[in-house]
């Protein structure tokens, strides 16, 4: 979807966007160099992309082992009931647990899939126990524990057309 309404995306944003998924630290002028412009055209694009939003931000990419969140687990959760307030409550909830990565409200058989990132088993287990288990209207969960993570990528497919 198209946020920014003075102007498209050409193929030049489009070669910024891609480069600063790869590496967001690159110094202006290594992308310059990449997107064939000169170093101040180019930073007026990123500026731009900045303020209309394309770019939402600049994170580092942690390595999850070292910092002891190294089991994923995929959680579908089904509510007892979808009414406003226990919507809000869900979300209000899920908000404050910082072993959630991700949540996400799915169509289909259930109604949440969060991304959760634990330490070990035992903590998974305090987690869905304690946490997970104090948020009402929860009528149902299953657990899919990540045995082997073949592809995880923070990256969006940007199209030259």
């Amino acid at each position: 979807m198209n946020h920014n309404t003075s102007r498209p995306l050409d193929r030049i944003d489009k070669k910024i966007l891609k480069q600063l998924q790869l590496e967001g630290r690159i110094s202006n002028v290594k992308l310059a160099q990449l997107v064939s412009l000169s170093p101040t055209p180019c930073l007026e694009r990123v500026k731009r992309l900045e303020k209309d939003k394309y770019i939402k931000g600049y994170v580092a990419l942690l390595d999850p082992k070292k910092l002891n969140a190294a089991l994923v687990s995929f959680i579908e959760i089904s509510l007892s009931c979808s009414t406003t307030t226990a919507l809000i409550n869900f979300r209000d909830a899920i908000l404050k647990m910082p072993e959630v990565q991700e949540c996400h409200m799915v169509a289909g058989g259930f109604d949440y899939l969060i991304k959760v990132r634990t330490r070990d088993m035992e903590h998974y287990r305090r987690f869905l126990g304690e946490k997970l288990s104090s948020i009402p209207d929860i009528s149902s969960t299953h657990t899919y524990v990540v045995m082997e993570e073949v592809k995880s990528s923070s990256e969006i497919s940007i199209t030259e057309d």
